[in-house]
């Protein structure tokens, strides 16, 4: 009976009080080889070689990621090498990324980051919207309004 009490005190609410920010940290000094899968959120400032599936990521500068990057919202500050897709992706100015970067709703990088790869607005499995439609439009345009005058160059040279 006595025993019982004790475990109890160790259970009780004053000891669940811990004053934690729910943000996991891989610090600089870790390397952490193979995929990270989490519903919360974390900070990279070591070394991950292998593919992210976090709700929330934020890459220092200190921080390098190898290999593809999923998650609702990531800011990169340090180097990616891989994939990102994500609703918001906030790009700073030390950033080093290769790697294409897909998003579903903002897109913001600051002058001086280095970004090796291709930027695509991912549609969220819907059709294209008017503007996606408008840009296509007027690409194609623009295509065929080459190829006119290419043709009309041709025909006077003739």
């Amino acid at each position: 009976m006595l025993k019982l009490k004790y475990v109890k005190k160790l259970r009780s609410p004053e000891s669940n009080n811990i004053n934690h920010s729910g943000r996991s940290h891989i610090a600089e000094t870790m390397q952490l080889e193979g995929d990270l899968r989490s519903t919360g959120s974390i900070d990279i400032a070591g070394l991950v070689n292998g593919s992210l599936y976090v709700s929330d990521v934020v890459v220092t500068e200190e921080g390098s990621v190898r290999g593809s990057i999923e998650a609702t919202h990531i800011e990169i500050n340090g180097h990616v090498e891989g994939k990102i897709t994500a609703d918001v992706v906030v790009v700073g100015k030390t950033a080093v990324i290769k790697g294409d970067i897909f998003f579903k709703q903002t897109l913001r990088t600051e002058e001086g980051a280095d970004i090796d790869g291709y930027i695509k607005r991912a549609s969220n499995g819907e059709k294209n919207s008017e503007e996606d439609i408008a840009i296509e439009e007027i690409v194609e345009r623009e295509e065929q309004q080459t190829t006119v005058v290419h043709k009309e160059y041709h025909k006077e040279d003739v």
